[in-house]
């Protein structure tokens, strides 16, 4: 079906170059000489969040569920990972020690990747156990890793690049054309990885180990997800917009208005809906994605600064954690 916001090629997008360069390349698309990631809008200071609010004092900076395992993962400012129930996330919450606060979260079907910029360390909390944690060493500030097969793919924001781990060895670097490796996606066959100083995302080829093609991602992306057609589902904070790309190349195939800095995303399977905070207005969207364009089916008021969103695939819930302390909420759409 052909989508009805598709951009066209060259009319305002260009093609990122892929190959390693010795000194940073001038970005013909980038509109200012400073370069500067898009970060979170700042909230209204108070809101009236609708479902559950589960009270906690903590600032929550990164929010990932684990279905499988029925968990839910919140990072901190501090050195330790939170952990609730999915299903009963009003229950006490659990806390595992870490080396360093975590900076980002990613799932694998049985555990957490904390990402732990300070400490330059991948620590992966095995589920339901958490104890059993193991902290691997890296070659930089990692960003959001991800999995593929029995590799680790570790995004390395200071370093531009992208490390391959397997069994705790670095199988490979992997460099290109980009600022800062910030966040690693696979979809089934494919990987890319989003730069946030750029604003793009690129193709990353494993077995050349090489970064690809790329293109722009708005005006500011700062989150991505996949989703099951293995689309890769961008949030476009400075833009208001989100995108969906699909790759090997990486190609831009809609671009939807979303006023209100679209920030946080999450992604239901089950339900083609894409939940993406908007920390303007302290709300947060469902989009039904299964169509030609995005397609607005819920919208609720969040806790202030709705930085973070998950989703519970079997139930169905939205959790929305406030990056404030405002604790976290939980909605039944």
């Amino acid at each position: 079906m052909l989508l009805r916001r598709l951009i066209a090629a060259g009319a305002g997008l260009a093609l990122l170059a892929g190959c390693a360069q010795k000194a940073e390349p001038r970005d013909e698309l980038q509109a200012t000489d400073t370069v500067t990631a898009a970060v979170a809008a700042t909230s209204p200071a108070t809101s009236a969040p609708v479902g559950t609010v589960v009270p906690l004092a903590e600032k929550i900076t990164a929010m990932v569920a684990v279905p499988q395992a029925r968990t839910i993962a919140l990072a901190t400012p501090d050195p330790a990972l939170l952990l609730l129930s999915l299903d009963n996330p009003a229950a006490p919450a659990r806390e595992v020690t870490l080396p360093g606060p975590a900076t980002a979260l990613s799932a694998t079907t049985d555990s957490v990747l904390a990402s732990i910029g300070s400490a330059k360390q991948i620590v992966t909390v095995p589920l339901p156990d958490p104890a059993a944690l193991n902290a691997q060493p890296v070659h930089g500030a990692p960003g959001t890793a991800a999995t593929s097969g029995d590799r680790t793919l570790v995004p390395l924001t200071d370093t531009k690049a992208v490390d391959v781990l397997r069994r705790g060895v670095t199988e490979k670097r992997i460099t290109g054309s980009v600022f800062s490796a910030d966040q690693v996606l696979t979809t089934g066959q494919n990987v890319v990885v989003l730069d946030r100083l750029r604003t793009a995302l690129f193709d990353i080829d494993l077995a050349d180990g090489t970064v690809g093609a790329g293109q722009r991602a708005g005006a500011g992306a700062t989150n991505a997800t996949t989703d099951r057609y293995g689309r890769v589902l961008v949030t476009d904070t400075r833009g208001g917009a989100l995108l969906a790309f699909t790759t090997n190349p990486v190609m831009l195939r809609q671009r939807y208005p979303v006023p209100g800095a679209p920030y946080g995303i999450a992604y239901d399977p089950k339900r083609d809906l894409a939940w993406v905070t908007l920390t303007e207005r302290n709300e947060v969207v469902g989009y039904n994605v299964a169509g030609g364009e995005p397609r607005e089916t819920h919208r609720f008021a969040t806790v202030v600064q709705p930085n973070s969103v998950s989703v519970d695939p079997d139930s169905g819930r939205v959790l929305v954690a406030s990056a404030t302390g405002g604790g976290v909420q939980v909605m039944q759409p």
